[in-house]
């Protein structure tokens, strides 16, 4: 077939989950098919400022066609308009406004869907949030694939979301809490769909190298990976952590790596590393004693699959429904409510190192039976063509 994939941001160097999943899909899904990447020349995601030239290029056997963004974000007026729409009855064109205004504005990528979109066997759309997405859909509605990666925060309970998730021809979903929400949101069953995730490449035998070493980091370290700001959750888990050691709770190492978008309290018992290299990455997640997540948003969470992939128990914010559904349906982990909760799981996976070493492996082998790519693509492969096989049933839009 012939596919587009549709994003917001795309390559090696973007670490954002829907661009990650877009350019894993992307890459897999050009072994048996014609894939393009439509996407645009920004990097930054809370500007949108333009960093790549615009045109086609190949990366990895995937044709990337980037469209220049016309303006940048405005970040006043974004905080705005989302604080209206959020917090009152917003009318239908404000709602449609917030769209515009997160961006990324690129009408000529519109312009391409409206004029080429029908040369495409499907297309698929990842993240509903986003310009290109909110307003491309529509387009090419009869051939869309939408790849929604709904968190339950507060822009899924925009009421013009109830139409636009009845658009698609298929839909695929990360768990399924994903997907209830999304059925929820629309009020209607969605023909065509399935629960495909993402894929998890088997762990290398060694994690463990010098830059790490240098780290000089105690055994029996605790860690937090991925992005260091208030939407995920990290200053929350900084105070729960401070308590916990407050409480002559087990005394640990709360260690943070990952892009630095806001300041944590200083104390020696927490480490914060910022972006770390890949090979860093790993060994950080292959010696933790737990990964903790204390994100109250999320679709999937790739870095809950990743440690699993090293046998390494999780501590999870049960607030997030899909992360306890995760942690539970692999009974790989705990996961926490409050303060006291949060101080118990923490003192039973660090005093109960052979149970804890229990709740890895059952997370690993459900990392195996589910999240392989050969297992997820052969689900995503499989709506493929239920999806192509409807459109040729009935006359293209």
């Amino acid at each position: 077939m012939k596919l587009a994939c549709v994003v917001q941001r795309y390559g090696p160097e973007i670490t954002g989950g829907a661009e990650t999943h877009c350019r894993e899909y992307a890459e897999h899904l050009s072994l048996n098919h014609d894939v393009t990447v439509l996407t645009t020349c920004a990097k930054n995601y809370l500007t949108w400022a333009n960093a790549y030239s615009p045109g086609v290029e190949l990366l990895n056997g995937v044709t990337v066609h980037r469209f220049q963004v016309d303006q940048e974000r405005s970040l006043a007026k974004f905080s705005d308009i989302s604080l209206e729409v959020f917090s009152t009855e917003a009318s239908t064109d404000r709602q449609e406004e917030w769209f515009l205004e997160n961006g990324p504005f690129v009408p000529k990528l519109l312009e391409y869907l409206q004029t080429e979109g029908r040369h495409y066997d499907l297309i698929l759309f990842f993240s509903y949030r986003y310009y290109q997405s909110y307003f491309g859909l529509p387009i090419v509605s009869d051939r869309a694939i939408l790849v929604p990666t709904a968190e339950e925060d507060p822009a899924i309970f925009l009421s013009v979301l109830k139409d636009y998730f009845k658009k698609p021809a298929g839909y695929i979903f990360n768990t399924p809490e994903e997907q209830n929400l999304v059925q929820e949101t629309s009020g209607a069953t969605l023909k065509h769909s399935v629960i495909a995730g993402f894929g998890i490449r088997p762990a290398a035998e060694t994690a463990s190298n010098e830059a790490f070493h240098r780290l000089n980091l105690p055994s029996d370290y605790v860690l937090c990976l991925g992005r260091v700001d208030h939407n995920k959750g990290a200053d929350t888990l900084a105070v729960l952590f401070l308590e916990h050691l407050n409480r002559d709770g087990q005394d640990t190492t709360l260690v943070f790596a990952g892009p630095k978008v806001l300041e944590l309290p200083k104390h020696p018992r927490i480490r914060t590393l910022g972006l770390v290299p890949s090979t860093v990455r790993d060994a950080l997640l292959a010696n933790a004693r737990a990964l903790i997540i204390p994100s109250f948003f999320e679709s999937l969470s790739i870095v809950l699959l990743e440690a699993w992939n090293y046998g390494v128990p999780a501590l999870v914010n049960a607030r997030c429904r899909v992360i306890k559904g995760q942690v539970r349906r692999a009974n790989g982990g705990l996961y926490y409510q409050d303060q006291s909760e949060f101080s118990a799981a923490l003192d039973y996976l660090l005093t109960n190192p052979a149970e804890a070493k229990i709740l890895g492996k059952q997370g690993m082998d459900y990392v195996n039976s589910e999240y392989r790519w050969p297992t997820v693509m052969e689900r995503v492969e499989s709506l493929l063509a239920k999806v192509w096989s409807a459109t040729q049933t009935k006359p293209a839009v």
